[in-house]
């Protein structure tokens, strides 16, 4: 806006520079409000994590403590625990400096190459026929909703370990919950369902790493983790859970299915089409016609195979499934 308003001699060096201070100034001011606000949120979050775990409990009838566990505690501590390599305010950081940063180069560029300044604006905020995607603006607007994302996930993940350790008396194992459409990564497809202790986190009945845990595995992981009581460990899970295809959230089609439905079983459930989107073609015919599982896609510690390995590994179910 601050551009549009300029005449077209703007573009003068003394006029150039004081543009580009004028923008890292807004800049600044706008990725601060972000992050007030962000904060803000993130500290009710973690009080509502907290009160909500005490409630699945509650409705069993089962005593607990939530002794040394409250939202202030558990904010602090997700706050100084850093997420996918950078704490939140570095990450914020990196954000307000990589916009400014786009915006001065686009800017120096068009003074550069003569452009007048609507050239300048169209090439910082993109196009009205593209809905504005097409701008330079669209890489910080998706680089800030995955920041957000990630730090919403990681709060929430942070403080369901907090309650854990504080009830460690009676919780005997965590099972890992995975979303259930075509949007769950390749990480997350497998670890749906398989179990893990609930201190050292370490795997039962499997070799697959709990990693950063469930909600801080990945970029932007919808994750989420369930706790097992104790003498309950090799019983399943009761009750139901969602399950939505996601390829169009507008109009995709939602259901309940039991608690006891992995990503596996949900996904040899859909048509073939979803299949193929979600594992790729060959993998697809794989699934269904080869004889393979989703977890032989993986080898022994959760780490996606090539085809080529893939290949190698099982042969047979290449020529089954009728693929290359």
């Amino acid at each position: 806006r601050v551009m549009e308003r300029l005449p077209a001699s703007a573009f003068t060096v003394a006029r150039l520079e004081e543009l580009l201070k004028d923008v890292r100034t807004l800049n600044a001011e706008a990725y601060q409000q972000v992050r007030s606000e962000l904060e803000t949120d993130l500290r009710d979050l973690a009080g509502y994590e907290i009160g909500y775990q005490g409630q699945l409990f509650d409705a069993l009838g089962i005593e607990f403590t939530t002794r040394g566990v409250t939202a202030g505690q558990v904010y602090a501590g997700a706050m100084s625990q850093p997420f996918q390599g950078r704490l939140l305010r570095e990450w914020m950081a990196g954000l307000e400096t990589g916009r400014a940063s786009r915006i001065r180069d686009a800017v120096r560029m068009g003074y550069v190459e003569g452009q007048t300044i609507q050239q300048v604006v169209q090439r910082v905020r993109g196009t009205r026929a593209k809905g504005y995607a097409d701008g330079l603006l669209e890489i910080d607007r998706r680089n800030a909703e995955a920041v957000v994302r990630t730090a919403i996930s990681h709060t929430a993940g942070f403080a369901r370990d907090r309650w854990y350790d504080a009830n460690d008396d009676i919780i005997g194992a965590l099972a890992w919950v995975s979303t259930l459409d075509s949007r769950t990564s390749q990480m997350c497809r497998l670890r749906d369902g398989l179990r893990y202790e609930p201190d050292s986190h370490k795997p039962i009945g499997h070799q697959v790493p709990w990693g950063a845990g469930p909600g801080r595995l990945h970029w932007q992981c919808r994750s989420t983790s369930v706790p097992i009581l104790k003498g309950m460990e090799d019983d399943p899970l009761i009750g139901t859970r969602a399950a939505k295809d996601y390829r169009d959230s507008a109009r995709g089609k939602g259901e309940q299915v039991r608690a006891t439905t992995t990503y596996a079983d949900w996904l040899r459930r859909q048509p073939a089409a979803i299949q193929d989107d979600i594992l790729g073609p060959t993998r697809g015919a794989l699934f269904r016609k080869g004889g393979v599982e989703l977890e032989s896609f993986y080898n022994d510690r959760g780490v996606y195979l090539t085809l080529a390995e893939l290949r190698r590994k099982d042969a047979a179910a290449f020529a089954q499934a009728g693929v290359e």
